[in-house]
């Protein structure tokens, strides 16, 4: 039997239909290019802001207003002939903040990385123009436009923050040189610090240094460097007093602590202000003499509505009032520091922190002058004391944590 040695033929296979790609929707048929596509909005939605943080910031916003308007009513009536003279402009001035909260909230935070330099150099343009403004015994730290005056400081103080959180998320890699984490921070110290001392305004000067130091800080600078400028700032400051440069602050520190048992005349009136503050927190006590019962208000406290309005906020609701309102702001910086931690990015991240650090620290500062800590300076309380451009500049500042918290991997409230 014969076997067929000849190999199977193999069957031709069918060829393979062609695939068609999928059909473009209408909208994908005209994309833009990949590049154009990692464009930012200007402003977005994003996430959606925290709940957390705006009620914190409202309930702030209205506690201070009352409590404003609870402690300037005497002197409003006395020097302004109308009570609430006060109350509705920083009422103007809290719904013109609230408005530019909400619309940098909906901003891109991540723009600011192009106007770093521009807000610094307006922050400085500014210090130096209050230079040549009519001063107000013998102080010069406004700019006077019509009825409303902006403090340099305050633009200032979000300048530093800003270019701080530009600079060093830019060069996060290198914050433990000196040359990258510690020479820019120096000069910005030195130029702002002199530019502050000619106004004069040295509680401006130790706020912009401490905010500069928790940038440094939270920028990963080595704490040598921290020991090394402490020393030269005591060397500094100890040349200065020798010199006289010092002498308004001098003033200041020569009542320090003395309030309670000034020695002559001239200290009794020197301290007269943060005696009646001292007056209005002990007589306050445990539960307060209620809203609207203060009787330091009535004129013994100059300026109450300004610096010194927490003293009537410890009169009026008492240790346990106070206690309460100084947990909201412990609350809200916390949950500022927290959305901050939480950002996608370096720049936003330090951005926030610095700005909520700031809150805690005008808080701290402020009631330490007010208990006498601290010597006498001009240092707010932040929602509470009167003035239109240091509440829009912190409203916008809250706003620009909100646009943090729109892209931050947090958990919504």
């Amino acid at each position: 039997m014969r076997m067929d040695s000849s190999p199977a033929r193999k069957l031709p296979m069918p060829s393979p239909s062609p695939v068609r790609p999928p059909e473009k929707r209408p909208e994908e048929r005209f994309s833009l290019p990949r590049r154009v596509k990692k464009r930012r909005k200007v402003f977005s939605m994003r996430l959606g802001l925290d709940m957390t943080f705006l009620f914190l910031v409202i309930i702030l916003l209205i506690i201070g207003l009352i409590m404003m308007f609870s402690a300037s009513y005497p002197s409003a009536y006395a020097y302004k002939n109308n009570s609430a003279a006060y109350l509705m402009k920083q009422s103007v001035f809290a719904a013109g903040g609230l408005f530019v909260m909400m619309l940098l909230s909906y901003f891109d935070y991540h723009h600011f990385h192009k106007l770093a330099y521009i807000v610094l150099g307006i922050a400085l343009v500014s210090l130096v123009v209050v230079l040549i403004m009519p001063g107000n015994g013998g102080v010069k730290r406004w700019i006077g436009i019509g009825d409303i005056t902006i403090q340099a400081s305050e633009i200032a103080k979000f300048a530093v923050i800003l270019f701080l959180a530009h600079w060093n998320s830019k060069h996060f890699k290198k914050m433990d040189t000196f040359l990258y984490g510690v020479l820019p921070s120096i000069i910005l110290l030195v130029v702002i610090s002199v530019l502050l001392i000619l106004e004069p305004h040295y509680s401006g000067i130790v706020i912009i240094g401490l905010l500069i130091a928790a940038m440094m800080f939270v920028s990963g600078v080595k704490m040598r460097y921290f020991v090394i400028a402490i020393a030269l700032i005591a060397a500094v400051v100890a040349v200065l007093a020798v010199t006289g440069m010092l002498s308004y602050a001098m003033t200041r520190l020569h009542g320090w602590g003395q309030a309670l048992h000034p020695e002559t005349d001239e200290m009794y009136q020197l301290t007269y202000q943060t005696r009646n503050s001292l007056y209005a927190i002990g007589s306050g006590g445990f539960w307060g003499q209620g809203l609207g019962q203060s009787r330091q208000k009535f004129l013994y406290i100059p300026e109450v509505q300004n610096d010194f309005v927490f003293a009537v906020v410890c009169e009026e609701l008492g240790f346990i009032g106070a206690l309460i309102i100084l947990c909201i702001f412990a609350l809200l910086v916390w949950r500022g520091i927290t959305i901050s931690m939480h950002a996608r990015d370096k720049f936003g991240s330090l951005l926030g922190m610095g700005l909520s650090i700031q809150i805690g620290l005008q808080v701290i500062l402020n009631i330490m002058v007010i208990t006498d800590w601290l010597p006498n300076t001009g240092i707010s309380l932040p929602f509470f004391s009167y003035g239109g451009s240091s509440l829009i500049t912190l409203l916008a500042q809250m706003g620009i944590i909100l646009s943090i918290s729109r892209t931050s991997n947090l958990e919504r409230a």
